[in-house]
């Protein structure tokens, strides 16, 4: 829940939408629930960024879990390592305008979003 709201305070920050407030804080959600799930908790770095005309929201998470073996897998939609529906990192990834994972095995995953106005 704090992540949704830190999100959300962010983008209305920024000027975004609702729509586009929405669109965040879903993909922010989805991640966390990843981070806490998949990974064992984590962090993540709420950061408001410009680069002139436009303004965004990057958010950053990072977990010390177990790591994505096939990202390319992972991505798919219905793909699941849980009892999920297999929409968290293929949504996330429709909900925001740039996308990155970086993961290691036995290391962890940093997933990087930002959604701009």
């Amino acid at each position: 829940m704090r992540v949704r709201q830190a999100a959300r305070e962010s983008a209305l920050a920024q000027g975004f939408s609702l729509v586009d407030q929405t669109k965040l804080v879903t993909a922010a959600s989805e991640l966390a629930r990843n981070a806490l799930e998949y990974g064992g908790g984590g962090e993540v770095e709420i950061v408001r960024v410009s680069e002139p005309p436009r303004r965004g929201v990057r958010l950053i998470f990072v977990d010390h879990g177990p790591g994505i073996a096939d990202i390319e897998q992972a991505l798919r939609d219905g793909f699941t390592s849980g009892g999920g529906l297999g929409l968290g990192l293929s949504g996330a990834k429709r909900l925001c305008n740039d996308f990155s994972i970086e993961s290691k095995v036995g290391e962890g995953t940093k997933v990087t979003i930002t959604r701009w106005r």
